[in-house]
Order: structure tokens, then C-alpha cells, then sequence
């Protein structure tokens, strides 16, 4: 007796189903098409390159008038210049009346932003994994404490902050503008401390069985991993350094100590009427900051994302 094997059936399986069709009509079928998402798109598009050509006006307007004559500029400020006077940077350079050049400036502002943002992000990141990481009594209690410090206008410590510092004779130095950046700030410790609680506490409990201690996590794990928000800090402290007025205005009296906000405002002064070399003197001082910007602008974002200060 003999067994017939019947070979099994194969059987096919769409892998992926057909869009549903839209009846249009009697007799008329047609695909689903995704043209409002489309037109969401574009409008979406349209809408921030506007907001972009917006805020670039005021840059353009102010490098359009740094190139120009006073003669071009009373005529018509907004149109391009006919031939760039690029001479109006070498008399913004030199500040006449006051002994000084732009150079002394940007010596002055450059110590005082590196300074403190060094100051910043050391001090910052140090108070912030103390509350990330470390775990003690009254812990939430101080944060809470730090955080409330937000609330508290700069107006307000103004009057004391200088009669601490004329006690210290520190007027007319660059110490009331760097010491206090090394005393950590409330807004970046919260930004940071944001950052290190998306890492894993794993990492802090493998390197404690292998007798590192706390401030071995904090320098050799916790550091290098929170490159973007350290960044992100530096990029902060940097820019409010560099584009300071109110705190050079109040602590230094000579010209030589002058940074380059205080010293434009000098320019101004001097120079009220002469457009064309106070926007050359803006762009002189905006420079670095654009630069640094464009430099940083990657990590910038990561940082802003990933310690969740968007929401």
C-alpha cells in the first residue's frame, strides 16, 4: 500500500497593505492623498524664513551703513554701498579723545568672558552633581533655596555687591567682574543638573565597586559625558560676559580697563553724529559672538534639548 504526500500549499501574504482608496463620486475611485500635511509643510517653511528675514534686518542694515559714506547714508540708508568703505574700520579702531584703541577693549573683554566662563561652568557643574548625584539630608530643600535666588532682580544687589567690593578695593579692576562668576549661578546649575539626571545612576554605583569616589565620577564620567550642556553653559556665560554694560559701567572708571561694550558707548559719545563708524564699531564688537555661535550652534541645540529646559 502506497502514501500519497500532498506537497503543501504556499500561501502569500501581502507585506504591506494597499492604501484604502476614497470614493469620489459614483464610478470614481481615487488614492488618499497627503496634501495637507504638505501645505502644513511649506506654510511651516514660509513662516520662519520670514521670521529670519526679519531678524536679519537689523544686521544688515547695520553692516550696510558700516561700509558706507555719511553722504550715502543721509541719502538712503537701506541701499547696498557703491564702493565699501572699509577705511571706517581702521577709525572705529582707533578711539580718538580717549587714549585707547579697540585692541585694549578686546583685551579687557576677552579676560573677563574667559575668566568667567571658565569660573561658570567649573563652579556650575560642581554645585549641579552635587544635587543630581549625590544624595544627603536637605538636599531638595537647598535646591529649592537656589532655585528661589531666580526670582530675585539684579537691581536689588547692586548697592551691596559695590560697597563689598569697594571694601575689598576692587573698583576699577576686573575682579567684581570675574570672582563672582566662580560662585555658581542658579540658572545653570538648574540647566545642568537637568543633564545629569538623564544619565544612568549605573555608571555612578559601577565606578563606586571600583573604589572611585565621588569627585572621580564627577571629573572622569560625569564630565565628558555632559559635553553639549557644558558647552551650552560656556556659549551662556561667554555671551552675557562679552555683551556686559551694566557691571563694567558701575566697577571700572579708567579707560584702560574699559571692555568693548563700555568703550562703544565712549565711541558713541564722542562720535554721536558719524553712523557709518558706530555701525562699524557694532560689527566689530559683534564678531566673535557670531563666530562662537556658528562654532557651538550643534551643541548648543543638543544641550537645550537633551537637559529638557525646551519645556
Amino acid at each position: 500500500m502506497s502514501t500519497q504526500l500532498t506537497p503543501p500549499r504556499e500561501v502569500y501574504l501581502p507585506s504591506k497593505p494597499p492604501a484604502a482608496p476614497i470614493v469620489d463620486g459614483p464610478g470614481v475611485r481615487r488614492r488618499r492623498s497627503n496634501w495637507p500635511d504638505q501645505a502644513q509643510s511649506v506654510g511651516m517653511f514660509l513662516l520662519a524664513a520670514l521670521g529670519a528675514v526679519v531678524a536679519l534686518v537689523p544686521f544688515y542694515l547695520m553692516l550696510a551703513m558700516s561700509l558706507k559714506t555719511s553722504a550715502e547714508i543721509a541719502a538712503n540708508p537701506w541701499a547696498l554701498p557703491h564702493s565699501p568703505q572699509w577705511i571706517n574700520y581702521v577709525h572705529t579702531w582707533t578711539v580718538e579723545g580717549t587714549g585707547v584703541t579697540f585692541s585694549t577693549f578686546f583685551r579687557n573683554t576677552f579676560v573677563i568672558a574667559s575668566l568667567s566662563t571658565l569660573g561658570t561652568v567649573l563652579s556650575s557643574s560642581l554645585v549641579a552633581f552635587g544635587f543630581a548625584r549625590c544624595r544627603f539630608a536637605g538636599r531638595d530643600r537647598l535646591f529649592l533655596l537656589l532655585l528661589s535666588t531666580m526670582m530675585l532682580p539684579g537691581i536689588v544687589t547692586m548697592i551691596p555687591s559695590y560697597l563689598g567690593f569697594r571694601y575689598l578695593h576692587w573698583i576699577d579692576t576686573l575682579y567684581p567682574l570675574i570672582v563672582p562668576a566662580f560662585f555658581a549661578g542658579a540658572f545653570n546649575v538648574f540647566l545642568l543638573r537637568q543633564f545629569l539626571l538623564t544619565l544612568p545612576r549605573e555608571l555612578d554605583e559601577a565606578a563606586l565597586l571600583d573604589g572611585a569616589n565621588y569627585f572621580q565620577i564627577y571629573w572622569r564620567i560625569a564630565m565628558p559625558l555632559s559635553k553639549p550642556a557644558l558647552i551650552t553653559v560656556a556659549l551662556f556665560a561667554f555671551t552675557y560676559a562679552w555683551k556686559d554694560l551694566m557691571g563694567p559701567l558701575i566697577y571700572l572708571n579708567s579707560a584702560s580697563n574699559q571692555t568693548l561694550e563700555l568703550g562703544l558707548r565712549t565711541f558713541q559719545t564722542i562720535h554721536g553724529t558719524d553712523w557709518n563708524l558706530l555701525m562699524a564699531g557694532a560689527v566689530i564688537v559683534l564678531m566673535p559672538l557670531l563666530v562662537l555661535f556658528f562654532l557651538g550652534q550643534r551643541y548648543f541645540v543638543q544641550g537645550i534639548v537633551m537637559s529638557g529646559l525646551k519645556d
